[in-house]
């Protein structure tokens, strides 16, 4: 991953907000914490959504009124930027109509921001992520980290500003594909950049799955020394405590108690190729984290693939 890239992503100039209006008490208070910490200037999008110009007039009569929905959404946005401006945060808010991940993706382009944060939601009790068809799009097709800050991570507001003795941990599970080494190259940044340590988690099957198999696990385990190594090469360009783990067990289950026990304040996926998210969103592992993580999830991939005027193109037909 060339440097600039590198410190593009890991120090962003720009982060993009895209909110729905009804996740900003959620998703606000990680973004202060995100651009305050490192001078990012934030833009806030909403995109209105089929039928959210409507209006009801005084006999109940239904109309379009998008001046109305465009005027409300934005005193919305302003409040927050209002916010960001008392802790010396650059932040401006815009509403735009049309295909909303197509929006994303060309406000993304517009301000050549470095970072995409949105929501997701969950659907029931057993936790079925409703990932939905914008935040999926966007995570497919965004070629730099998106942040998605899930229905059970929650920061407070006046919490924003980290005690410099709570710095916390980045926890990076990784599946140790050869991509995997560029990801975890720049989640250790990110890590420093934050003032967390990183640990570096790779989930084998249960133990007595490799044990009838007649394969080492834990600490003695091939996985084990393989992200010793990745540690030892990532470790001093970041120079800050890396800890390499081997769990056994369902991958999103035990990411997802890794990072609550040590109150991570961000998970990093690894799914830096095309094809590797694809098989972590179809075997679930990616949505079961979004769904749970108390702490915002950022989803990396190599800065490569089809040109964005493409992925415009192909989202458009989709409306």
């Amino acid at each position: 991953m060339p440097d600039l890239i590198t410190r593009r992503w890991t120090y962003p100039a720009v982060i993009l907000v895209a909110t729905d209006l009804s996740d900003t008490e959620r998703l606000m208070p990680f973004a202060l914490q995100q651009a305050e910490g490192i001078g990012a200037r934030l833009i806030l999008l909403h995109v209105l959504a089929a039928g959210e110009s409507m209006a009801v007039d005084a006999v109940g009569m239904p109309y379009y009124d998008p001046a109305g929905a465009t005027e409300s959404a934005g005193e919305t946005l302003h409040a927050w930027c209002e916010v960001a401006r008392q802790r010396n945060i650059a932040c401006d808010g815009m509403v735009r109509e049309g295909n909303i991940a197509q929006q994303v993706l060309a406000v993304a382009r517009q301000f050549k921001a470095d970072r995409i944060v949105l929501g997701t939601r969950s659907r029931s009790k057993v936790s079925k992520l409703l990932l939905g068809s914008v935040a999926e799009q966007v995570l497919r097709s965004a070629n730099i980290p998106v942040i998605t800050v899930g229905p059970e991570a929650h920061l407070a507001v006046d919490a924003a500003h980290p005690a410099e003795s709570d710095a916390g941990v980045v926890l990076h599970a990784t599946t140790l594909r050869e991509a995997s080494r560029p990801s975890a190259a720049l989640a250790c940044q990110i890590a420093s950049a934050m003032n967390s340590s990183l640990v570096l988690v790779h989930v084998l099957p249960h133990v007595d799955e490799m044990e009838r198999k007649g394969l080492p696990t834990g600490a003695d385990s091939v996985a084990m020394r393989e992200l010793r190594v990745i540690a030892s090469e990532i470790g001093g360009d970041c120079s800050l405590p890396i800890e390499p783990l081997v769990v056994h067990g369902n991958p999103a289950i035990e990411i997802l108690a890794e990072a609550s026990a040590r109150h991570a304040r961000l998970i990093v996926l690894g799914a830096t190729q095309r094809n590797a998210l694809q098989d972590l969103t179809r075997d679930r592992t990616i949505y079961k984290v979004l769904a749970h993580a108390r702490c915002p999830v950022m989803t990396l991939r190599e800065p490569k693939g089809e040109p964005e005027e493409a992925v415009l193109g192909r989202l458009a037909t989709h409306r």
